[in-house]
C-alpha cells in the first residue's frame, strides 16, 4: 500500500489547481487521487491510536473512525445541498465493500491459494445485521410511496429510523466487544507500535483538516464535471466517492486475501459495510438537519434498493459455507460490473 503515497505529491496540485481556476474536471479527478493516500493515513493513525487505547477503546475507535475519509467527503456534499450525490455514496459503500472488494479478495486470494476459510460464525452474524440494516433503509422509501409522497411524513420517519440503527448499532457493538475480546486481546500484543500517541492524535488530526479541505474542493466541482461529462451526480456518488474514501482500506483488504489471511478480509469488507448502514448513513441523516439547505431521507430508488437487497442475500450465501474459492469472487465482480453500468445509464 506504500505506493499509493506517492499520490501526496498530488495535495499541493490540487489545491494549487482550485486557486488557479483549472479545468473543473482537472480539479475533480485530482482532488479524489489526493484523497486516497490521506485516508489511508489517518486509518493508520486510527488503528496506532487503536493499539495504544487496549482492545475496546480501540475496537471502538475503529468502528467510529474506519470510514472517517467518506464520511467528510459526504459532510461537504451535505452543505452545499448534494443530497442524491450523499445518499449515493451510502449504496455505492455497501455494494463496494460487498462486491467488488470482497469479489477481488476472493478472487486473487483463491488464484494464489485455492479454497480459502474464515470464521462462518463472526461471518454469517456480520451478514445477518446487514440484512436487517437493508430492510430498515427501504422502510421509509415504502412508506414515501405508501403515503403518495408526503416528504414531510417521510424525513420525519427517516429521523426515527436513524435513531433506531444507530441505536442498533452500539448494541452490535457491545455483543462483539463481549464476545470477541479475547481476540483483540491478541491481536493488539502481536501488533507492534510504530507511533506515539502524540504522533499518533497530530497525523489524524492534520490527516482530518487536509482531507476535510480537498472534500470541499472535490464537492465543489461535482456539478460543473456532470455538466461536461454527461454523467448524473448519482453515478459520481455511487461509483467514484465510494471508491476515493475506502481505497486504502480496500487495498488492505485485498493484500490480506492474497497473504491467506480471508479472515481479516472478510472483516474488513463486511464490517465496512455494517459501518455505513448503520452508522454513517443515520448520522448523515441527523447532521443534515443542522448543516444542509434541507434535510437528508432515507428514500432510496427502487434500483438502489433492489441491488443492496441482492448483495447482501449474496453476501449471506458467501458467508454460510466459512470459505471462499477464485471463482466466487468472479462472480461477484461480474455482479459490481453490471450493476455499475446500470447505474452509469440510468436517469436519475
Amino acid at each position: 500500500m506504500k505506493y499509493l503515497y506517492l499520490l501526496l505529491l498530488l495535495v499541493p496540485v490540487a489545491i494549487g489547481a482550485k486557486f488557479l481556476h483549472a479545468s473543473p474536471i482537472l480539479v475533480f479527478f485530482i482532488s479524489a487521487l489526493a484523497i486516497v493516500p490521506l485516508a489511508g493515513i489517518l486509518g493508520d493513525a486510527t488503528e496506532e491510536l487503536a493499539i495504544h487505547t487496549g482492545p475496546r477503546l480501540g475496537g471502538l475507535l475503529n468502528a467510529t473512525l474506519g470510514n472517517a475519509a467518506e464520511l467528510i467527503i459526504t459532510i461537504a456534499a451535505l452543505r452545499i445541498g448534494l443530497l442524491d450525490l450523499v445518499k449515493a455514496s451510502i449504496t455505492g459503500s455497501i455494494l463496494g465493500n460487498i462486491l467488488l472488494v470482497l469479489g477481488t479478495s476472493a478472487l486473487l486470494g483463491g488464484l494464489r491459494h485455492g479454497t480459502q476459510t474464515f470464521n462462518r460464525r463472526s461471518a454469517s452474524g456480520r451478514a445477518t445485521i446487514m440484512i436487517l440494516a437493508v430492510i430498515m433503509l427501504a422502510i421509509p422509501a415504502l412508506f414515501f410511496h405508501a403515503v403518495e409522497y408526503d416528504h414531510r411524513a417521510a424525513n420525519e420517519l427517516s429521523v426515527g429510523v436513524a435513531a433506531i440503527m444507530i441505536i442498533l448499532y452500539g448494541l452490535y457493538l457491545t455483543y462483539a466487544f463481549r464476545f470477541e475480546q479475547h481476540i483483540a486481546e491478541e491481536a493488539a500484543h502481536e501488533t507492534p507500535v510504530r507511533w506515539s500517541i502524540r504522533l499518533s492524535l497530530a497525523i489524524l488530526v492534520v490527516s482530518t483538516i487536509f482531507i476535510a479541505w480537498l472534500s470541499e474542493i472535490l464537492v465543489g466541482a461535482v456539478e460543473p464535471v456532470v455538466a461536461q461529462l454527461g454523467v448524473t451526480e448519482f453515478f459520481l456518488g455511487v461509483i467514484l466517492i465510494p471508491i476515493v474514501g475506502n481505497v486504502a482500506e480496500h487495498v488492505v483488504a485485498v493484500e490480506a486475501a492474497i497473504k491467506n489471511q480471508m479472515e481479516l478480509s472478510m472483516e474488513i469488507s463486511l464490517g465496512s459495510s455494517l459501518q455505513i448502514a448503520l452508522f454513517v448513513a443515520p448520522l448523515l441523516v441527523f447532521l443534515s438537519l443542522f448543516l444542509s439547505p434541507e434535510p437528508l431521507n432515507l428514500i432510496f430508488n427502487r434500483f438502489e434498493l433492489g441491488a443492496l437487497g441482492g448483495a447482501v442475500f449474496i453476501a449471506a450465501l458467501a458467508s454460510e459455507d466459512g470459505e471462499t474459492n477464485w471463482l466466487e469472487g468472479a462472480e461477484l465482480l461480474a455482479v459490481y460490473l453490471v450493476l455499475a453500468m446500470a447505474f452509469f445509464l440510468l436517469p436519475v
